[in-house]
């Protein structure tokens, strides 16, 4: 349990340097959805069932579909 936990850890630290490392914004955002994705693995492996929900939800669901239409509309502002 503990490898488990210290390898999700690592690939967490790598998720969020990735999503600040790269430019492009749909790149940022899929690396921030796969940290929040580790995050809730980490929570349910620390039996937080609810946390892990919410964060799978918030976190992973609606802030990506956010992004993305804040993208969309971004991109579709600098061709007018």
């Amino acid at each position: 349990m503990l490898l488990l936990e210290f390898i999700l850890v690592i690939f967490l630290i790598f998720s969020a340097v990735m999503a600040i490392h790269f430019e492009e914004e749909l790149i940022s955002i899929i690396f921030l959805s796969i940290f929040s994705l580790i995050l809730t693995a980490l929570y349910l492996l620390h039996k937080a069932a609810d946390v892990a929900l919410a964060e799978a939800v918030i976190g992973a669901g609606l802030n990506t579909a956010i992004f993305m239409s804040a993208i969309s509309q971004i991109r579709h502002g600098d061709s007018d």
